[in-house]
């Protein structure tokens, strides 16, 4: 009977930032088509471990519960997910919990994902329009190319890819699969383009493509299914040109 079921949970917990991480267990009711998300919510209401001492709720970042916002990532049985769709029934017990170490933990399973979102501003990852003026609903695009950007557009800065990328570390700059993949994106926007050499140029140094170690770690973790490699090789042939651009002179940027 579902009602005598319970849930194991190991969590790795941390007061702040700068405290020593530690897990603590718990145990909660099994209910039919839980995920990882709503067992969180129930031990926040009764925040008990399993050894019946009252401790504090647990930190972690949620918001949509579908899939759709990439707040709610971390690190369950070993494995950088979102937490919204990772369904108990299909988890091994004692579901184990962990933040994603690739980010500074803020508290318990919430990390601080800055280092993702400067490295999107570093990539200039958006169309720059002036909105003094209403001009109209822009270029199309073919629907050939639409169809592949559309898919690099279901990017929801999760982090995921960075947790699983090797080459993404405390000691390494490496930008990441997630802001690379946005660089050939905003590159085939038919306004973006204008900003495509300026693109190109801010990941050809010391943090950009060269760091890309070819793991394939991040196409094989990514939520939506995102073809991050195929944007990073496309990537490392447009620098390649940019970079001839560069040396010879040219009138495209």
């Amino acid at each position: 009977m579902s009602e005598n079921k319970v849930v194991q949970f190991v969590i790795t917990r941390q007061d702040s930032p700068e405290a020593a991480p530690y897990d603590e267990k718990f145990e909660i009711p099994y209910r039919p088509n839980m995920n990882v998300i709503s067992a969180l919510m129930e031990i926040r209401r009764n925040p008990v471990n399993s050894a019946g001492k009252e401790t504090t709720p647990i930190n972690w970042d949620m918001n949509c519960l579908e899939e759709v916002c990439g707040a709610c990532s971390m690190v369950i049985n070993g494995k950088p997910r979102q937490s919204c769709t990772a369904l108990v029934d299909q988890l091994e017990q004692p579901i184990r919990l962990e933040p994603m170490r690739t980010f500074p933990v803020v508290r318990d399973l919430q990390v601080d994902r800055k280092r993702m979102f400067d490295s999107l501003k570093k990539v200039k990852a958006w169309v720059p329009i002036d909105g003094t003026y209403d001009l109209g609903p822009g270029p199309r695009m073919p629907e050939k190319k639409r169809q592949w950007a559309y898919e690099l557009s279901k990017c929801m800065t999760c982090g995921v890819c960075l947790e699983a990328c090797p080459n993404v570390n405390s000691k390494s700059n490496f930008i990441g699969p997630a802001p690379l993949s946005q660089v050939r994106l905003f590159n085939a926007h038919p306004t973006g383009e204008m900003n495509k050499s300026e693109r190109l140029e801010s990941i050809m140094g010391d943090g950009g493509l060269a760091n890309c170690g070819n793991s394939q770690n991040c196409v094989q973790s990514c939520p939506k299914g995102i073809p991050l490699t195929t944007s990073i090789a496309a990537l490392n042939r447009d620098t390649a040109i940019q970079s001839f651009r560069n040396f010879f002179g040219s009138d495209q940027g």
